[in-house]
């Protein structure tokens, strides 16, 4: 018989974005690319909920998603990825992979919000379990990303 989880996005979703807090939380340790594109690949299943009006943000998540995921193969860390990116004076050009970055924060950045207001307005006081999960999850996503400041300014600067 399969894995209940198989079917679950939200609780891979939830654990996918644990690890990576877990990894954030020890000082000194920068995020990889493979566990963070991997995480922020079990996302893309969300767009799917949100209907055929984003049908187009959902394909243009996936692709720089994948990009994140080969580019994993060659560059360990987030922080070596933009770095090496800035060597190259391609950050702010269309196709790097600091930019594909900052395009998956940004999904990542719609999804949350619009989940938060459909539970909010329509869900929260029917499932608060439902709510428990998501917060979980934007908790996760988002959790004390400002301690890279570098990785912060190289953000800002792309916006």
């Amino acid at each position: 018989m399969a894995d209940n989880n198989e079917y679950k996005p939200l609780r891979k979703i939830s654990e996918a974005f644990n690890s990576l807090a877990t990894t954030i939380k020890t000082p000194n340790v920068d995020i990889e690319v493979a566990p963070f594109s991997q995480a922020c690949s079990h996302v893309s299943p969300l767009f799917g909920c949100l209907g055929i009006a984003f049908k187009f943000a959902e394909i243009d998540y996936v692709a720089k998603v994948i990009d994140l995921s080969e580019a994993s193969k060659s560059i360990a860390t987030l922080q070596s990825l933009i770095e090496r990116d800035m060597e190259q004076n391609c950050v702010r050009k269309a196709g790097s992979h600091t930019r594909n970055l900052l395009r998956v924060k940004r999904g990542l950045d719609m999804v949350r919000v619009l989940f938060e207001q459909m539970i909010a307005t329509e869900y929260g006081f029917l499932n608060p379990t439902l709510y428990e999960h998501v917060d979980l999850i934007c908790d996760c996503l988002f959790y004390d990303l400002g301690k890279n400041v570098f990785f912060i300014v190289v953000m800002m600067n792309l916006e």
